[in-house]
């Protein structure tokens, strides 16, 4: 028994579509590399998936192909090349509104909204990814936290440092006229503030 006539439209889910973007591809690089090798062509097959992925093939020199398919093209549309640009303006203009609506989509559902019409395999891919991204998210936020904390740490140490040393420093002012009678900031504030008294009360 034959096979089905599979009717050509696009394919909703993203998977099949993957697997059959896939499948096709292969094969076209492979009659490509056939039709070069058995009717001596210069052959080039240029494919972007959905994704922006590029795929290409080419029987000799991709860039010299190029090259004469670019010359082919100017002397053969000499009298039409605003024809030509306006097309390919528009083609490219409805592939990023294509592509633009596809993100806003995915967009959208990573949000968990607008989930209509999704199936059980499309939702578990969309868990798993949402999971991979709280993963990384939150080995993210442990790096910030913990390197936060090691800056803390390293500040707490310094001040610790900076206070032995004020401490130390603090220790160094007793100045001992003898075992029995240390001088002390107390002492040396004292006499300062009765001095400069003095010295006030003589000016006046």
């Amino acid at each position: 028994m034959g096979r089905g006539k599979i009717e050509i439209k696009k394919i909703e889910n993203s998977n099949s579509r993957q697997v059959t973007f896939s499948k096709r591809r292969q094969g076209l690089l492979k009659k490509a590399y056939e039709l070069s090798v058995l009717c001596e062509a210069d052959v080039a097959v240029i494919i972007f998936s959905s994704t922006g992925k590029l795929f290409e093939y080419s029987s000799s020199n991709m860039q010299t192909i190029l090259s004469r398919y670019s010359k082919s093209m100017d002397s053969s549309q000499v009298s039409t090349p605003e024809i030509k640009s306006e097309k390919q303006e528009s083609k490219e203009v409805d592939v990023l509104k294509e592509e633009i609506e596809n993100l806003k989509m995915k967009h959208l559902r990573m949000l968990g909204k607008d989930l209509t019409g999704i199936g059980l395999r499309d939702l578990g891919e969309l868990e798993q990814q949402l999971n991979e991204g709280l993963i990384s998210i939150k080995e993210r936020k442990e790096q910030i936290l913990m390197r936060q904390l090691a800056q803390s740490r390293l500040q707490e140490q310094r001040a610790m440092l900076e206070n032995e040393t004020l401490r130390k420093q603090a220790n160094k002012i007793f100045v001992y006229v003898d075992e029995k009678f240390p001088i002390t900031w107390a002492f040396v504030y004292e006499f300062c503030l009765r001095l400069f008294i003095g010295l006030t009360l003589n000016v006046g």
